[in-house]
């Protein structure tokens, strides 16, 4: 007999008792869209568990009822309600105690997989004995709770070293990143793949098989989480982890390692108590609250692009490094692609370039050749009167640009917008005698194309609403995040950065060695220094922003990007203010050393970072964005504002705006008034609590 759920009702949950004796439990959150599992969701399955331990079943299969995926994992929001409350660790309890529970059910488990697994998903699915992927792509397993400054705390970093073995279990949590069903299978993580349409038969078909773990599989989860594999392993991760992510900065892969470390011996209840004690802690950190933070500002912005963009033809003008990644990335994302410019000689290598996207990035070479073929140059812009999309991305020159609109605009649809990726020029410098000023915008990308996330879409007053919600909705199709900005000049990236890498260029010019500049704002978490970051932008570049940003926020130019000599752009030269060298992974700079003793000037840190909050602050003053929130994000994913301090105003309101303007006037007395306050410094808005 199985259990008996007549006359039973569940928000969340819907059981079916087939005829053979086995339960198929179908995941369908009620009044939402994603499957997120709440401690509502936790409470009904613990019923539900209850009842199946006392008359088991012959086995259990656990699905989604849902088409959009399995389980997106836990509910982020309740989660931040539990923070406020203090009571993260009763939820993280109620979880860990209800999966343990369905791990001890005493009937074969089963979980059916199909679209995103992630999370709290990932650990559900851990608790039962078997699982079943679907072979569908949408199909993506992982565990990415370390990107929120946290770890798995619902059983995943107590059970999933212990069922594919410790290397391989680590770096899965300690990456973030998501497997395939083919790759989780390959790891040991799923034990059957099926088709779509076939996997609850599958699911059944192993309750029927029950088959057993191999022994070569049994022995390397004991080999490689015994207390002599620990004590060898755990300081390696720690190392590797070094490198890209300071401990001082991210604790969660750490306090990761540790916990497993000196509890990855014990039994699944001891583990799940340290892994609990573990991330209560990490949740309370400023870290873990501004990287979950970020988590929703992603999700808001990906929420401002609609489905409808109508855009199926996408044509770049300017084959230059920007414009001719600007339309692979097109093409990799499925659209149409035609690239323009003057000579062919300026298109061949911008073809090559995408060639060497598309093969990092498609591995199926059939479709490789699909992805290729919708890429094509095209000399004479015969691309124009077919493009719904238009991208112009030529040199930082208004005349030129406005010049390439009157020839473009005659022959393009009369539905299709005319862009431009312009990293500063006022959008209304460049709107003069377009026909149709109501389908004109800005669309900024940032270097590279391929890993930068943001676009800058740049409004003007002219523009049509409906012209941004299309931009929006194209740069979702295109897997990046859309933020509305004014069309003043700099628009938001640029003219927060600017001020930055100005002083960081006034510093260097003052005789401070780019190593120690660049050492102080890694320090302070920037993802690169501004000296390197000059030579990777191109020094030619920040020298034409600068042209256009300096008089309108009053800045002199140092020599250094007001004088490029020819040959000496940066990166792309070989040569800028560092030299730079080929290897297998890349163009690298070639840093001078620095004398042992030499000591950087202690008021450094402050003199990159404050003019970049300066500036920030003016921003949104000016209105260059909507909300905080907004610029937050924008500066986060443009820029790679240290991420852990949860962008520029919510660090001012950590660090108390009142002393951060006191910090500006001491620069100010003793390096000239680039340093005054910026208008905005009074607002209500930077003396809220941290979100």
């Amino acid at each position: 007999m199985a259990a008996n759920f007549d006359g039973l009702r569940f928000s969340h949950w819907q059981t079916e008792v087939r005829g053979d004796g086995i339960v198929v439990l179908s995941f369908g959150r009620h009044g939402a869209s994603v499957n997120a599992i709440s401690q509502d969701v936790l409470i009904e399955l613990g019923e539900i568990i209850e009842r199946l331990a006392i008359d088991p079943p012959k086995g259990l299969v656990l699905r989604s009822a849902k088409a959009s995926g399995f389980i997106a994992g836990a509910d982020l929001k309740e989660f931040q309600e539990f923070d406020r409350k203090g009571t993260v660790e009763d939820a993280i309890r109620r979880g860990q105690n209800v999966f343990q529970k369905l791990a001890e059910l005493p009937c074969p488990t089963v979980a059916a997989i199909h679209g995103f697994c992630m999370g709290g998903g990932t650990e559900i699915s851990l608790a039962c004995r078997y699982r079943v992927a679907s072979t569908d792509p949408s199909t993506r397993i992982g565990l990415p709770e370390v990107k929120l400054g946290i770890f798995p705390g619902w059983g995943g970093s107590s059970r999933l070293p212990w069922l594919v073995g410790a290397p391989a279990a680590m770096d899965v949590m300690l990456s973030g990143r998501t497997l395939s069903a083919g790759a989780a299978k390959a790891m040991g993580l799923v034990d059957k793949l099926a088709e779509p349409a076939l996997l609850v038969d599958v699911a059944i078909g192993l309750i029927a098989s029950r088959p057993q773990r191999s022994f070569k599989q049994r022995f390397t989860a004991w080999a490689t989480n015994c207390w002599l594999a620990r004590k060898i392993l755990a300081p390696q991760m720690a190392k590797q982890v070094a490198r890209k992510a300071p401990k001082a900065h991210y604790p969660a892969p750490y306090a990761l390692i540790a916990n497993w470390q000196r509890a990855g011996g014990k039994g699944i209840q001891g583990r799940l108590d340290a892994e609990r004690r573990a991330v209560v802690k990490l949740a309370g950190t400023p870290t873990a609250r501004n990287l979950i933070r970020i988590f929703f500002l992603t999700e808001r912005l990906k929420g401002l692009g609609g489905k409808s963009h109508d855009i199926k033809h996408v044509h770049v003008v300017g084959a230059g490094v920007m414009g001719g990644d600007i339309a692979a990335w097109a093409a990799y994302k499925g659209f149409e692609v035609t690239l323009q410019d003057r000579e062919q000689r300026f298109i061949d290598p911008a073809l090559t370039r995408a060639r060497g996207l598309f093969e990092k990035r498609v591995k199926d070479e059939a479709k490789r050749i699909d992805v290729a073929a919708r890429l094509k140059g095209d000399l004479n812009g015969d691309g124009v009167p077919d493009a719904d999309l238009v991208i112009e991305a030529i040199i930082e020159n208004p005349e030129a640009k406005r010049e390439l609109y009157q020839a473009l605009e005659p022959r393009m649809k009369p539905d299709a917008l005319l862009t431009t990726n312009t990293s500063s020029i006022p959008l209304t410098e460049l709107r003069e005698h377009i026909a149709r000023p109501a389908q004109f915008a800005g669309l900024h990308y940032f270097n590279p194309v391929a890993l930068m996330p943001l676009v800058e879409i740049i409004h003007h007053d002219a523009m049509a609403e409906t012209t941004g919600q299309r931009l929006a909705a194209f740069c979702k199709a295109i897997d990046k995040l859309p933020v509305p900005v004014a069309g003043t000049p700099g628009f938001l990236v640029n003219r927060v950065l600017f001020p930055y890498m100005l002083e960081a260029g006034t510093a260097y010019a003052e005789g401070i060695p780019g190593p120690v500049i660049d050492k102080a704002a890694v320090k302070f978490g920037m993802p690169m220094g501004p000296i390197e970051l000059l030579d990777t932008v191109g020094l030619d570049v920040a020298a034409g922003v600068g042209r256009e940003l300096a008089p309108f926020l009053g800045l002199a130019v140092p020599a250094a990007l007001s004088n490029v000599e020819p040959g000496k752009r940066g990166k792309k030269d070989g040569q800028g203010l560092y030299k730079w060298v080929e290897n297998e992974r890349g163009s690298k700079p070639v840093k001078p050393e620095v004398a042992k003793d030499y000591a950087a000037p202690s008021d450094l840190e402050d003199r990159l970072i404050l003019p970049l909050l300066n500036e920030a602050v003016a921003c949104l003053h000016d209105g260059v964005v909507a909300d905080a929130d907004l610029l937050d994000a924008g500066v986060i994913f443009g820029t790679g504002f240290a991420p852990f301090r949860g962008g520029p105003i919510q660090y001012i309101r950590s660090a108390g705006a009142d002393a951060l303007v006191e910090k500006l006037k001491v620069l100010q007395a003793r390096y000239g008034d680039r340093f005054a306050p910026r208008p905005g410094w009074d607002s209500p808005l930077l003396r809220q609590p941290p979100a």
